[in-house]
């Protein structure tokens, strides 16, 4: 990122437009069509993943709150950042202000913060449920609303504090969005990047690791006991689960380790340059996650996917089949396990059975 030695605050309110663009026209323009296609499917995606759980008040169980939430949150990055960043990069500049700049980066902060933070909530209660199903907790709505508070208040605090002076918001990379000021080199904003990098992105990515890890791996011995059984059915609905893992696992990293990868280069070596289109595609991958994280963790589920057509069809949609809040894989068949695992294993397989079907979690 370019060293800007000039303070945001001495920017004029009125306007804030680079003397000569640093991206080629034609750039500014496939960027801009890119965020507003983002824009379309982030803002219809998630719209209809919240109207289909407030119009059908059964869908509202302990872990689909995280899923609610998750979408409230990708809604408003699509609506506070694809879409203005759409506006900008048709124009080729950030001509709308240092108000509305500060606006972007506090609410893509903010609310990027809570996506990440509440995908780390849901992958450490789907390792719960699926590694350690008798020593964990039963999942309540008292406990998902709690890791919710925690979440929603210890982000805002990051996007607050450089409002209030430490750290601060200004233009990145191609100088159509904006972010935190990465590039301002005061001890006070270094200790902020160094703290928030560690707290915000570093420890969550690393719980999102660990825990999809062991998901997988518990998830694979369990289809290997279901193979020497012969159970096709079982094991097809079981390969289903462990594909969709596989997909959180790719999308995440898509998504959000560039972004984690760059702010780690920035702290740990503040006067490297960065180019200013290195410094903006991260950041925009990040905006991505929107358009991939209600088909991953909402329509994926076959409930869900009824539900959400039954919206859109006005109520003449049907389901056709049974259908279930939780995808199959959890109707595991426990007289296989107990005869082609261990004892102890077996039990492990009984218990995860019943906190699966219990949780209703995939």
């Amino acid at each position: 990122m370019e060293r800007n030695s000039t303070p945001l605050t001495s920017i004029p309110s009125e306007v804030m437009v680079t003397d000569a663009p640093i991206f080629p026209r034609v750039g500014y323009s496939i960027v801009s069509f890119s965020m507003f296609i983002n824009t379309v499917f982030s803002v219809f995606n998630n719209g209809l993943v919240i109207a289909v759980m407030l119009r059908n008040t059964s869908l509202l169980q302990p872990m689909n709150i995280l899923i609610l939430s998750l979408a409230v949150s990708d809604l408003m990055i699509a609506l506070c950042g694809s879409l203005m960043a759409t506006i900008t990069n048709y124009r080729g500049s950030f001509f709308i202000g240092h108000t509305a700049c500060v606006f972007q980066g506090f609410s893509v902060n903010y609310f990027g913060l809570v996506s990440l933070c509440t995908l780390t909530l849901l992958a450490f209660e789907r390792y719960n449920v699926v590694c350690h199903p008798k020593d964990a907790s039963g999942v309540s709505m008292r406990r998902s609303m709690q890791g919710l508070l925690f979440v929603w208040i210890f982000c805002l605090f990051w996007a607050v504090t450089p409002l209030f002076g430490w750290s601060s918001y200004s233009p990145e990379g191609v100088q159509t969005s904006c972010s935190l000021a990465w590039e301002e080199r005061s001890w006070s904003n270094y200790s902020y990047l160094i703290l928030y990098t560690l707290l915000c992105f570093i420890i969550p990515v690393a719980i999102i690791i660990y825990c999809y890890f062991h998901v997988l791996k518990t998830l694979r011995k369990l289809n290997r006991s279901l193979e020497l059984q012969g159970g096709r059915s079982r094991k097809s609905e079981n390969d289903h689960a462990i594909s969709m893992v596989l997909a959180m696992i790719i999308t995440f990293f898509v998504c959000w380790l560039p972004y984690t990868a760059l702010s780690v280069v920035v702290v740990v070596n503040p006067e490297l340059h960065i180019p200013p289109l290195v410094a903006t595609l991260p950041m925009y991958f990040a905006k991505t996650s929107p358009v991939y994280n209600p088909i991953i963790y909402f329509f994926s589920n076959k409930k869900f996917r009824d539900c959400a057509l039954e919206v859109l069809s006005c109520g003449r949609y049907v389901p056709r089949g049974p259908t279930s809040v939780s995808i199959p894989l959890y109707s595991l068949n426990v007289g296989s396990c107990l005869s082609s695992i261990s004892r102890s294993a077996s039990m492990h397989c009984k218990d995860t059975e019943l906190r699966m079907e219990r949780e209703n979690y995939w």
